[in-house]
């Protein structure tokens, strides 16, 4: 009986170290997505709305996050849409910890350009917390209309 008890323990262990532990890294959504529209029009009566919104793809874990973005365009007449044209990415951002732990995430942008940003299409703010110490850390996130975004990231004292 014992002998027997040995080769089963030991095909579970073997077994046990063949298959990986997978250990899913978890992506929630940021609370605070937001959408903008403009409108313009061109020669012929001819007017077009585009529309975007945000949000915010945050790996709880990493603190790694994603911008994603949606756009959809309309151009119509006095009488018919003669145009629908829509777009969608998300880019991989860096991560705002160096190290792993459990994360809590949210962010938000800038209004539309026409109001008050002061370069290219504006920026975002991006805040993210440990939940397991009390780390804080806030980012600021603004285009430089010069190709590439300026991006800051700051500790929060407690006092």
């Amino acid at each position: 009986m014992s002998h027997v008890m040995k080769i089963a323990l030991g095909a579970v262990l073997a077994l046990a170290t063949l298959v990986p532990v997978a250990h899913a890294d978890d992506f929630k959504l940021s609370n605070n997505q937001r959408i903008s529209c403009s409108r313009g029009l061109a020669p012929g009566k001819l007017s077009t709305a585009t529309c975007k919104s945000f949000a915010y793809i945050f790996n709880v874990k990493t603190s790694e996050y994603f911008r994603c973005q949606v756009t959809l365009a309309l151009t119509r007449d006095n009488k018919e849409v003669i145009n629908v044209q829509s777009d969608s990415s998300c880019a991989k951002r860096p991560r705002i910890f160096d190290t792993d732990s459990s994360y809590s995430f949210d962010a938000t942008e800038t209004e539309p350009p026409n109001t008050n940003s002061f370069f290219g299409t504006g920026g975002y703010a991006v805040w993210a917390s440990d939940n397991t110490a009390r780390k804080v850390r806030g980012c600021i996130i603004i285009t430089s209309g010069l190709g590439s975004d300026i991006s800051k990231c700051l500790d929060m004292k407690f006092e």
